[in-house]
């Protein structure tokens, strides 16, 4: 069985159907149960039992509230796929909210420590399973005017690179996501669609999905979304300071540079 999170649309979605396609049944889990619901029912069509556990990852209490109902349920979790995640745009000082910062900060990186910390341990007993983790290339590198997003990226890319050391030998195969920008709701919620990066989406989520599931079954340690991603974060942000990094994104982050191509 596959628990993915963030299952409800875009790139956790496609994902969720990648699994099903493959004969794995899906725990779908996602904070809107009305999208949640509509999106298991079509889940349920690749022929496997779907179930929908609505829940709100930015909570303590309804990630342990998962994890009951996870065990309550006794569902072995083979595959663990942590994907959901949001996004923020806008200045950090004069243009984005403090509330919404520190909520995003609860889902991109609390959300991840704890999911792997209550849900890891079970899969390592019973002999090991699938891990994949969605990140980003922005994690890769100082975003403005997203400054919190990529920060909390960067959290996850080094927290999954620190983990997947730690559990050599204990039968996980672990994989990090890191798309660019993809075709999905992202960037209109960010509130980023005057940008010159979230007018400029690519990659289907489906696309990304079957890069995920090829390199996580075939034992790569980590994907891109798409080969410019690759690119973007295999050369140009390995071969740049921090500094000239920052001024790269900022061209293509800042508010309103959709306007100024």
């Amino acid at each position: 069985m596959a628990l993915i999170t963030g299952a409800s649309n875009g790139i956790g979605f496609e994902l969720a159907k990648v699994f099903a396609r493959n004969n794995y049944d899906i725990i779908a889990v996602a904070r809107n149960e009305g999208k949640l619901n509509a999106a298991c029912d079509e889940l349920r069509q690749s022929g496997g039992a779907v179930h929908a556990f609505s829940a709100d990852l930015s909570s303590y209490e309804e990630i342990e509230s998962l994890k009951k109902k996870v065990n309550e349920g006794e569902y072995r979790i083979d595959a663990l796929v942590i994907n959901a995640g949001q996004g923020l745009g806008g200045r950090f000082i004069g243009g984005t909210d403090l509330q919404k910062e520190l909520q995003l900060i609860r889902l991109n990186v609390d959300s991840y420590v704890h999911m792997s910390k209550i849900f890891l341990p079970d899969m390592i007993k019973q002999g090991g399973g699938h891990v994949l983790m969605t990140s980003s290339v922005s994690g890769t590198a100082p975003i403005p005017f997203e400054a919190i997003y990529g920060a909390s990226k960067a959290f996850v890319n080094s927290f999954f690179w620190a983990i997947r050391n730690e559990l050599k030998g204990y039968g996980l195969n672990m994989t990090l996501l890191m798309p660019g920008a993809t075709e999905t709701n992202f960037f209109k919620n960010a509130g980023q669609s005057d940008t010159t990066v979230g007018a400029s989406q690519i990659t289907k989520p489906d696309e990304v999905a079957e890069r995920a599931w090829y390199a996580l079954m075939s034992g790569h340690e980590y994907v891109y979304g798409n080969d410019e991603a690759e690119h973007e974060g295999d050369v140009l942000n390995r071969l740049q300071s921090e500094s000239q990094k920052a001024q790269r994104h900022r061209i293509i982050s800042e508010p309103g540079s959709a306007s100024k191509k």
